[in-house]
């Protein structure tokens, strides 16, 4: 067993049996996650390695915004959706019935319906799950929104707010909610993963601050999203699992072409 929850230096995994996935366990036993698992025949543990803590909304007040003046929210997770809603709540303001609602993924879009007639609102998504897919959606319509973009206030996607800024759109950044790392060390110190997959930045940045000297050692690291992808980087991590791309338009998608090609090779 190796000190840091991964195979020891010089180890490459012959075949793939443990799974770590950097997100709470899915609520329904039908998740394409455990579909994947009786696939191949793999084992899948989930351990958020972030927990998210809302902004107050006395604290909110600080930042001087006026929800209701702006047209269309830009959402990138069912988090920020969340937490946008409670802060509405909270503040006892009503969202306009004509707001716009301009969100990542269709997957994403369609949680809207836990706080919205979507029928008789405006929702958009990206055809694939990229930014630039969102980004053509948005550019259709950025001449006559005022667009709120809600985020952590330390996980902000740096690429959207750079588009955002390029191509003269009116926005301005909505902090709603921290990432907190979560206390996750014994958990890869007591199991050894094949595998490890990322969502957020954040999630990264959790790996280090409960082990500051880690090593990849073989395990191969799966990440979501370009700023996740950049953050591994920066790290010296090898990345070997990538989503959402054209072909994986999830991390399970992505999973499933990574174990495919494995299982090819032998």
């Amino acid at each position: 067993m190796s000190t840091n929850g991964v195979k020891k230096a010089g180890e490459q995994a012959k075949a793939i049996k443990k799974i770590l996935i950097t997100q709470p366990r899915p609520e329904s036993e039908k998740s394409p996650y455990f579909e994947l698992a009786r696939k191949y025949s793999i084992e899948l543990d989930f351990h958020p390695f972030i927990r998210l803590e809302g902004i107050p909304a006395r604290d909110f007040r600080k930042q001087k915004i006026e929800i209701h003046n702006y047209t269309g929210i830009i959402f990138t997770s069912r988090n920020a959706i969340d937490h946008f809603f409670r802060m509405c709540e909270e503040m006892k303001v009503s969202v306009p019935q004509d707001t716009k609602y301009f969100c990542i993924t269709e997957a994403v879009a369609l949680y809207l319906q836990k706080f919205i007639l979507y029928r008789k609102r405006k929702v958009f998504y990206g055809a694939d799950g990229t930014n630039k897919s969102m980004f053509d959606v948005i550019n259709k319509h950025k001449a006559n929104e005022k667009f709120l973009y809600v985020c952590s206030e330390n996980q902000q996607d740096n690429e959207i707010v750079n588009w955002l800024k390029a191509n003269n759109c009116e926005f301005t950044l909505a902090f709603m909610y921290r990432s907190v790392s979560s206390d996750i060390k014994d958990i890869l110190l007591k199991t050894e993963y094949d595998v490890i997959c990322f969502f957020t930045p954040s999630g990264v940045k959790s790996l280090f601050d409960n082990l500051p000297k880690y090593k990849q050692n073989g395990t191969v690291i799966g990440a979501f999203g370009n700023n996740t992808f950049r953050a591994i980087e920066e790290k010296g991590l090898k990345l070997e699992i990538k989503a959402p791309q054209p072909q994986t338009p999830s991390m399970v998608a992505a999973l499933d072409q990574f174990l495919s090609t494995l299982v090819k090779k032998k």
